[in-house]
This record gives structure tokens, C-alpha cells and sequence, in this order.
């Protein structure tokens, strides 16, 4: 009963991220600091480890991708922010995420394998891999994070449907949608 009523708690928080993250607004990350509990709960009992551990780094994003964001962490002189804007990520950015993910992936699978009891452990360490390095672009307003975001998202849908966690199939069945629209939303954001 518990875990019912935290999957559909983690369902209804991640809405509300999602809402914020499609319309670019910092409040994303006050909602990234609670999805994070409820989800660890659900994802440790059903055995998806390597999402469990993900959440403890969402937990750090939140905090650094909320400075980033209001533009404390770039503010140059201490009575302005300057809020970080829209773009797009440089080829090495690109190059360095794709080298990232992929070793993440490869370390992860690894130890999932080999140390736990993961019945899917190549696409649990996938959508990890590819989560930590597309919520970093995000943490940094990049607008490639949301194609990031549909790769993760259409993986997890299936994932979670295996695993019988429905109300999160359901939710990242939105998400998948709604990062095709925020990347269109975010393009013509960007183009104002």
C-alpha cells in the first residue's frame, strides 16, 4: 500500500517538474529535491539499483542546477544574477557527454551484473547514464538535454513496464512527450 501511494506521489511531483522544466523556470529544481526521496524508495524495492543510486546525484542537481539557473553561480559581482539563458551545447560538449554516457553505461552495467541481483541491468544502467549526463545539461540550460531526455524516456516507459511500476511508466510516457515539445518549446524560446 505504501509503495502505491509513493509511486503516485512521485507521479504527481513529477508533473509538477515537468511543468516547470517544459516552461524553463528555476522551480524545476525545488521540485527535483523531493522526487528524488520518494522515487530511491520505489526504485530500491523493486530492485532498480542504478536508479536508486541516480536519485542521490538528482538530490546534488537540484541544488546546483537551482544556482545555476537564478544565476548565483555566475552572478560577478554580488548584487546582480544573472540568470542563465537558453542554448545550445558546443560539438565538445556533445562529444564529452556522448564519452560520458557511454563509459557510464558500460562501469554501471558492470557492476549491476556483477554485484547485484538487477534482472535488466544494461537498460537500468543505460537510462542512469544517460540520466547524469542529461540532467547535467540541463543543470546548464542546454537545449540538447531534452533529445537526451526522449532517448532516457522512451527506455524507461518499457523498463517500468516490465518492472510493473505503472504509475511511472505512465509518467515517463508523458515525460517522452513532453520533451518532444520542450525541445520545440525551448527552440522558440530561444529564437526571442
Amino acid at each position: 500500500m505504501l509503495d502505491t501511494i509513493l509511486q503516485f506521489a512521485g507521479l504527481a511531483i513529477g508533473l509538477v517538474y515537468l511543468y516547470y522544466e517544459y516552461h524553463a523556470n528555476p522551480k524545476v529544481w525545488i521540485a527535483g529535491l523531493f522526487m528524488p526521496m520518494i522515487s530511491m524508495w520505489v526504485y530500491f524495492r523493486k530492485g532498480l539499483y542504478a536508479d536508486f543510486g541516480m536519485n542521490i546525484y538528482y538530490l546534488a542537481m537540484a541544488i546546483y542546477g537551482y544556482l545555476a539557473w537564478t544565476g548565483v553561480l555566475s552572478r560577478k559581482d554580488k548584487k546582480k544574477e544573472t540568470p542563465l539563458p537558453i542554448r545550445h551545447a558546443p560539438a565538445g560538449v556533445w562529444l564529452g557527454v556522448g564519452g560520458v554516457t557511454v563509459v557510464l553505461w558500460a562501469a554501471i552495467a558492470v557492476f549491476l551484473i556483477k554485484a547485484t541481483d538487477s534482472t535488466v541491468p544494461v537498460a537500468d544502467a543505460f537510462t542512469t547514464a544517460a540520466s547524469i549526463t542529461a540532467t547535467w545539461m540541463l543543470a546548464r540550460k542546454y537545449i540538447g538535454q531534452w533529445l537526451m531526455w526522449i532517448a532516457v524516456d522512451t527506455v524507461c516507459v518499457g523498463l517500468y513496464i516490465y518492472k510493473g511500476i505503472y504509475p511511472y511508466a505512465a509518467l515517463y510516457t508523458i515525460y517522452t512527450i513532453v520533451a518532444v515539445a520542450g525541445y520545440r518549446k525551448w527552440k522558440r524560446m530561444m529564437s526571442v
